[in-house]
């Protein structure tokens, strides 16, 4: 029998006034313990130009409004305001909302609310431009409170109203709690989005704890059709006119002009080579009339000069085009990063007996062994933070008694020897020993 709403968020408020009160900036952020302001403001960085970007998508007007969902202390909200006439924000803990309105107190446009953790009741029907959230979905507990959310998102949008946010989108979960919380798939989101009325322009992340979703409340279009045609295609991330047939640059952009307001990722296919590609991402306009269409290759794509075709409700959108695709090199695994495992912002060095290492280019993260000074490791968990090329994030306690000063970690994917690292143990290492369960 499931919890009733109003529990869970009563143990959400009790939970996050906790970690608000205990360390808000490392609750908020991740990044580790203890941040001063600077750092924890430097933090929202990628996800603020990320936001930003989606802010294209709407209509150039003096009079703009936005909620985020989950504000915590307002460290998003904050500098998103320039571009807002109206700003709010939502949190279930009090405490943070204390904090957030301390950190807004000069800035006049912008109101933070405490909630229920549950709804957005006390807003209009279509009171938004722009609704965003970060972080905040992957802690609630319940499926059906996240459904909710969900559902008033659709509410509280104006026509044309953008969404933009993230879910745990990883294929399966531990049992949820409020700090980790129920996951949705990428299949969740078009599911909901097409049952809706929602058009769904942007899912990337897909099968990782960070699917980032774009949304856009359908309104009736108000320009006449015109055919639409291609500009050109070329790789996603580097705008070049080749693709690699593999890996993180596996993706391609087409440069349309006059694709009908109505295309999303529900009702648009895409063919490569006669095969299905994975269309991600359907962008705002740069200039008037032309935006990209991203896609993911097909696995196991040929190389050379091939066909692409985009169908629109199963018919083609134009004529059929190519792309180059050329092969890419042999997957080699290499550390992307080493940091303490709780303290982030700690490179190449541990103060709490974890560490956390992300490997890129690794098919078999299950091979991956690790020492130091000799001393095996005992790995706690891997993730994968990226399936393409893959990458992922693997988590190793440190031995017990392990002194402080530096100290040299070799890692292992299977017989391959990745180059080894110097770690700097800032205290003597008492980690507690894994469980045997």
């Amino acid at each position: 029998m499931s919890e009733e709403p109003t529990s869970v968020s009563e143990r959400m408020r009790s939970d996050w006034n906790q970690r608000a009160l205990e360390d808000p900036h490392y609750y908020v952020a991740f990044g580790g313990r203890d941040q001063d302001e600077e750092s924890f403001v430097a933090t929202a960085a990628d996800v603020l130009r990320a936001l930003e970007t989606e802010l294209r998508r709407l209509p150039n007007t003096a009079n703009r409004s936005a909620l985020e969902i989950g504000c915590g202390p307002g460290r998003l909200m904050k500098p998103l305001s320039r571009h807002f006439t109206e700003i709010h924000g939502v949190d279930v803990s009090d405490e943070m909302i204390r904090l957030a309105r301390e950190r807004l107190r000069d800035i006049p446009q912008a109101h933070v609310h405490a909630t229920n953790g549950a709804s957005l009741a006390q807003f209009p029907d279509e009171s938004f431009d722009f609704v965003y959230s970060y972080a905040v979905f992957q802690h609630i507990p319940s499926r059906d409170i996240v459904a909710e959310y969900m559902h008033e998102i659709r509410r509280v949008l104006k026509p044309n109203g953008i969404f933009h946010g993230q879910f745990n989108g990883l294929p399966h979960s531990l049992m949820p709690d409020t700090w980790r919380g129920v996951v949705f798939s990428a299949n969740d989101i078009r599911r909901f989005t097409r049952e809706n009325g929602l058009q769904l322009l942007g899912l990337t992340g897909v099968d990782t704890q960070y699917l980032w979703t774009t949304w856009r409340k359908l309104s009736v279009p108000t320009s006449n059709f015109v055919p639409p045609s291609v500009r050109r295609i070329t790789n996603a991330y580097s705008g070049e006119p080749v693709v690699l047939n593999r890996g993180r640059h596996a993706a391609i952009s087409i440069w349309m002009e006059n694709l009908p307001y109505e295309c999303d990722l529900n009702n648009l296919e895409i063919l490569i080579d006669g095969a299905p590609g994975e269309l991600f991402y359907v962008g705002p306009s740069m200039i008037p009339g032309l935006l990209q269409v991203n896609s993911w290759l097909p696995k196991g794509v040929r190389t050379g000069l091939v066909p692409v075709q985009l169908l629109w409700n199963g018919k083609p959108v134009f004529a059929p085009t190519t792309v180059r695709i050329i092969p890419a090199g042999r997957s080699v695994p290499r550390i992307v990063s080493i940091t303490d495992g709780v303290n982030l912002v700690q490179k190449n060095a541990s103060s709490t007996g974890l560490l956390k290492i992300q490997i890129e280019e690794l098919d078999e993260p299950e091979s991956i062994s690790a020492r130091i000074d000799d001393t095996p490791l005992v790995r706690i968990q891997f993730i994968c933070i990226d399936p393409r090329p893959p990458c992922y994030e693997v988590d190793l306690w440190l031995p017990e008694g392990l002194p402080a000063g530096r100290h040299r970690l070799e890692v292992m994917v299977g017989n391959r020897r990745l180059l080894p690292a110097d770690i700097d143990i800032q205290s003597a290492i008492q980690a507690p020993k894994p469980s045997s369960s």
